[in-house]
């Protein structure tokens, strides 16, 4: 069941990538991600106060919320640093670079995510999943190649720089859910994470964006932010929901995770008629053909 949970969660990433792009087209980054953590919020917000004050409500419902203690908020706080460290880097990242070039390298966070699962948690893959993850690493050398005809240099590129950093603090927050998940509730860490992050983008919107604000990029609504929430929580949640599962590997969850770059790439080819994309589609094939392995030594 783990897998086809990391499939569907996958999906609704892959949406939420797709949004996320819209979203920050010619748009200021902090006050997009500001409003992302903010309806983040709101989403659990009802949840929160029914748990709370009429807990018969939702007591053997999925989206019960059990009281957590002081140390449990913390590890959650701390999981809120990790990840919206991770989104800074990627919002700007995405912002600046192509959908099928930014969509394939962040499928490589697995890979770091795999040395953490080798090192930390043990885990030991079969041979289709070992097959999985090299064709995985394969198809990085690629996109870097796919990249320089755009004039894109893998090495001296700040936004590539920004995704990079993105893509090691993802890892570090996914070898965190494993360990986080082997003991708290996933509604708990799901709902207040969002909190936590919401009021650590407080100060970083009105100390760093909101003075110099009329000398950067305007920011502008757009329905397709609200849409960035309602889509991470889906995929968010279902994400949890695999970890649970004893049997889980959270190097597998991961990098099935990244089979969202499907989406994402078809969206910059259809949407935003973005360049290279003969090459970009052999780096995408190869993507597609780990995520088959994975799923072959899995099931």
């Amino acid at each position: 069941m783990w897998i086809y949970l990391s499939f569907l969660s996958a999906l609704s990433l892959g949406i939420y990538e797709v949004c996320k792009k819209a979203s920050l087209t010619r748009n200021a980054v902090i006050p997009v991600l500001f409003l992302n953590t903010l309806f983040g919020s709101l989403i659990f917000l009802p949840l929160i106060c029914i748990s709370s004050f009429f807990p018969e409500k939702l007591w053997e419902a999925a989206f019960f919320i059990p009281p957590a203690s002081l140390h449990v908020h913390l590890l959650i706080f701390i999981k809120s640093l990790i990840v919206l460290s991770s989104w800074i880097f990627n919002y700007f990242a995405t912002k600046h670079l192509p959908l099928t070039l930014s969509g394939p390298v962040k499928a490589g966070q697995p890979v770091a995510v795999l040395l953490g699962a080798l090192l930390i948690f043990g885990e030991r893959l079969n041979l289709y999943q070992w097959i999985g993850i090299l064709t995985a690493i394969l198809s990085f050398f690629l996109i870097a190649h796919s990249g320089k005809k755009e004039g894109i240099n893998f090495t001296h590129n700040k936004w590539i720089l920004f995704l990079a950093l993105s893509v090691v603090t993802g890892a570090a927050s996914g070898l965190y859910d494993k360990y986080l998940m082997r003991s708290l509730d996933v509604m708990t860490v799901q709902s207040w994470f969002n909190f936590y992050q919401f009021f650590t983008m407080l100060p970083i919107l009105f100390l760093l964006w909101f003075p110099v604000r009329k000398k950067t990029t305007a920011f502008r609504w757009s329905w397709n932010i609200p849409l960035i929430s309602v889509f991470l929580a889906i995929a968010d949640f279902l994400y949890f929901k695999a970890l649970t599962d004893p049997d889980s590997l959270i190097s597998v969850v991961s990098l099935i995770r990244r089979s969202n770059v499907i989406v994402v790439f078809l969206s910059g080819a259809l949407i935003y008629r973005e360049k290279n994309l003969k090459s970009k589609a052999l780096d995408l094939v190869l993507v597609l053909i780990g995520m088959f392995f994975l799923y072959l030594g899995s099931v």
